[in-house]
């Protein structure tokens, strides 16, 4: 197979969930296939692990993407006479061919979901993009059955057994840690000076982290113990919404935001809290999750779209819509050192079933699917 990707999420969009997908698929994809030959569109430094025998490298700029998308790419793209182009971002980008096979991997539709929730500039691209690349691709990637079903619901007509479900995985580094190293670094470093309940994520009204916030307040009462909830992630616009809710709530003392947090100390937060909850109303897939079960953490999530497709029966799942549903497991779970280590030890087991080299391996039957239909 002559196979070529957009690889230029990887360096564009890096420490994002689609730049972090990009990099770790063609990562995997080129460990475990040497048969085959890949032509790779790069932007800027991209990694290392993209240079192998069987691979050809080709600089795009991601600053006149316009012009890389038209014109240059198609022409290098038939002058190599691949056989099948994949765009892992959404399929921005995507231009009709009939010279050769395209597939496309849509994370998620939030815009079509929840509007409300979504920039009013991405929202309107979007929206006036999406149709065409879902109709023009030959093939759809997509993260989980609910993307799927979403997928189907909003783009009637295109083909079922053209879309293709390829779970996501959590990166290497989350893994089990010493708890009690991971506790002393929390504590340094946070000035976290109790057990705590941890959310990891964006701020947008989507996650539901007000949500969070209000339950902990109503259910601070009846836990056993003094905690804290701390939240991990930048604080701007929303996020600054809800660090002057808890503030004007008289929380400073018991809500902790980090800001900004790298990537390699993630591990240790999860290893560090009593439970991690995820309350969000919509996921394309939940990769917080599944990191959180990585690292041995008790999970408290919602019931509804993707995440019961991660989590199993191995999280304590809730109603995102209903506050006194997720107050109510915060007190079960904290409450209950028994019900913490078998979730943690549960969800840790359904964890070791998702890896990026599943990803890989799901990813490469697609092409040779899609390939050999004509």
């Amino acid at each position: 197979m002559k196979i070529s990707i957009d690889a230029r999420s990887a360096t564009l969009h890096e420490g994002t969930g689609i730049g972090t997908y990009t990099n770790n698929l063609i990562s995997e994809i080129l460990s475990i296939n040497s048969q085959d030959n890949f032509t790779l569109f790069c932007s800027g430094k991209f990694n290392k692990d993209f240079i192998k025998k069987n691979t050809n490298i080709i600089y795009s700029s991601g600053r006149h993407s316009g012009f890389y998308d038209k014109y240059y790419i198609p022409r290098m793209l038939n002058e190599k006479h691949i056989d099948l182009y994949h765009i892992p971002q959404n399929g921005i980008g995507l231009e009709p061919s009939s010279s050769y096979k395209t597939i496309v991997t849509i994370h998620d539709l939030i815009p079509y979901i929840m509007p409300e929730t979504v920039g009013k500039g991405y929202l309107e691209r979007f929206l006036r993009d999406m149709p065409n690349i879902i109709y023009n691709s030959s093939a759809i990637l997509t993260v989980s059955e609910h993307s799927k079903k979403d997928i189907l619901k909003f783009f009637n007509g295109y083909p079922e057994e053209k879309i293709f479900v390829t779970p996501l995985a959590a990166n290497s580094n989350f893994k089990l840690l010493n708890k009690t190293s991971c506790n002393n670094y929390v504590k340094d470093n946070f000035n976290v000076n109790n057990p705590f309940i941890l959310y990891i994520g964006g701020f947008s009204s989507r996650k539901n982290v007000l949500g969070l916030i209000k339950a902990f307040k109503n259910a601070y009462k009846d836990l056993d113990k003094t905690y804290n909830l701390v939240l991990v992630g930048t604080l701007k616009d929303e996020g600054e919404e809800l660090y002057n809710f808890v503030k004007q709530n008289n929380l400073d003392d018991k809500v902790i935001f980090t800001g900004y947090v790298k990537d390699d100390i993630l591990p240790i937060l999860y290893n560090s809290c009593e439970a991690f909850v995820y309350p969000s109303f919509y996921e394309g897939f939940g990769l917080p999750p599944l990191e959180a079960m990585s690292c041995g953490a008790p999970i408290i999530s919602s019931n509804i779209s993707s995440i019961p497709e991660v989590t199993s029966d191995n999280a304590l799942l809730i109603d995102p819509y209903n506050e006194k549903d997720l107050e109510l497991a915060l007190v079960n779970l904290l409450n209950n050192e028994d019900l913490k280590l078998n979730l943690s030890k549960k969800g840790y087991k359904r964890s070791l079933q998702f890896s990026w080299r599943q990803t890989a391996k799901n990813t490469l039957n697609a092409y040779k699917q899609i390939i050999s239909n004509n």
